[in-house]
């Protein structure tokens, strides 16, 4: 009896499984009710933010957007494409998303995982120009990587990171020999508009000692993107990059989206055991990326135009660079922060100066009076410089600031011949050595010199 009952029950849900097989799978769906400059509000779905979604415009046109926010039952969304065409009513539908575990940390059990959008990375990418979801831009098929990681991750944690105390010869004489670099570190490169940030970067990505360099160049004009591909980077250094662009024109969220791209990639580099060269250009264009999505969702501004938020993304971004533990790859990044009207107090600069290991500091003046690169030894510092050089090449380097910063402080009097020789010991020899000085700072973009050349001349022209 009981059998039979079992048999009757099979049959009829086989039966249900053939009349409901024909039917279409069922799909989450809301509407679309309203759009305001780059914010659209969609009510009828639960999702969490950072979600995925399409509109659903016609058959053959989809415009992608992102859970941003969200009141009550209306999502806010931001798109990653033209909006052109949307109109009332319109079908929002979510995207599939991946379960990514919290990076960096294994799951076990049921610890919480962490949704978000995957991107390709892979050895394969080296030489391409992606844009920020890691589609091609160069022409090319859309890369078929090896393997896909988090866009947005968490840092290491931090008693875990080795120590920064390798030099990290970046080609630079500057650099190499007065302001030294770390394999691991984070700098920053301040300036204004037009003074040289772009053509460092180019000479940085082609002489540094890494395996890897990963170019961001996030809300540049378009012909910059170009100009910085093909004459600044040029072959040699494309063939070990990879690009990430996201221009100017592109929405804000793709520009969000192509500074976290190129530090994915970055971290999956490192976690191979290689060493990475993060170059990104730049960090207040991304922090103007934000301020657009917060303000228009509706978040207060507190300083100067830029809300909370925009201070909160910037140090998740730049933790995610740096050493990883022992055994693995290292990070060294440079983010380039455009100074409005070289104000060195911009908000985003003091905030960007107080994250990172250090700043180089690009002047106006000197890059008008011919001089290359225009780094202004006086306001730059490395912070680690002491940690991974020897005594005697700091002693070096803080003797030849001396020297030239004596010289700069007394150059009104000396122009005018107000001064007599003999009142000043290190005055007068910071005069007499003073052409060598500047020649040593000065370098023609295609000039190498190494680590140890430089030590060698610093010595040459502090000891002659």
């Amino acid at each position: 009896m009981m059998s039979t009952l079992i048999e009757q029950q099979r049959d009829f849900l086989r039966r249900c499984e053939r009349a409901v097989a024909p039917l279409p799978n069922w799909l989450s769906e809301g509407r679309l009710t309203r759009v305001t400059g780059l914010v659209m509000e969609a009510v009828g779905l639960r999702l969490p933010v950072g979600s995925a979604c399409q509109l659903v415009v016609a058959d053959d046109y989809l415009v992608e957007a992102e859970v941003v926010g969200f009141s009550g039952d209306r999502l806010y969304l931001m798109p990653l494409s033209n909006i052109q065409g949307l109109q009332p009513g319109v079908a929002v539908r979510p995207q599939p998303q991946l379960q990514v575990p919290l990076y960096g940390q294994p799951q076990q059990g049921n610890a919480p995982r962490m949704l978000g959008r995957m991107v390709p990375v892979g050895m394969s990418l080296l030489g391409r120009v992606l844009d920020s979801l890691g589609r091609a831009l160069d022409g090319g098929d859309d890369p078929q990587a090896e393997a896909q990681y988090p866009l947005y991750s968490q840092p290491l944690n931090p008693l875990r990171r080795t120590p920064v105390r390798d030099v990290l010869d970046v080609g630079v004489r500057a650099i190499n020999g007065l302001l030294t670099v770390g394999r691991g570190q984070r700098l920053g490169l301040f300036a204004g508009s037009g003074v040289g940030k772009s053509v460092l970067l180019g000479m940085m990505a082609r002489f540094t000692r890494a395996d890897v360099v990963i170019v961001g160049l996030i809300g540049e004009r378009g012909r910059e993107v170009k100009d910085f591909i093909d004459h600044i980077l040029g072959e040699e250094g494309r063939a070990r990059s990879v690009v990430v662009a996201a221009p100017a024109d592109s929405p804000p969220l793709m520009r969000l989206h192509g500074a976290a791209y190129a530090t994915a990639l970055a971290e999956y580099f490192r976690d191979q055991g290689m060493d990475v060269l993060l170059l990104m250009d730049s960090v207040t264009r991304y922090a103007m990326a934000q301020r657009e999505i917060a303000l228009a969702i509706g978040e207060p501004p507190v300083s100067k135009g830029y809300p909370p938020s925009v201070f909160a993304k910037l140090p998740q971004l730049i933790e995610r660079a740096g050493n990883a533990e022992a055994g693995a790859g290292s990070i060294t990044a440079f983010y380039t922060v455009l100074s409005e009207g070289d104000d060195q107090q911009d908000p985003v600069a003091d905030s960007a100066r107080a994250i990172l290991d250090g700043h180089f500091v690009l002047t106006r003046e000197l890059a008008e009076s011919g001089h290359y690169p225009a780094i202004d030894i006086e306001q730059s510092i490395s912070r680690v410089m002491v940690d991974v050089t020897s005594a005697h090449h700091v002693s070096l380097a803080r003797r030849f600031k001396q020297l030239f910063s004596r010289y700069q402080r007394s150059r009104d009097l000396i122009s005018v011949g107000a001064y007599v020789p003999g009142s000043d010991p290190m005055l007068d020899e910071a005069m007499r050595r003073h052409p060598q000085l500047v020649a040593f700072l000065m370098q023609p973009m295609q000039e190498y010199h190494s680590f140890a050349d430089t030590v060698a001349q610093l010595e040459q022209v502090l000891m002659a």
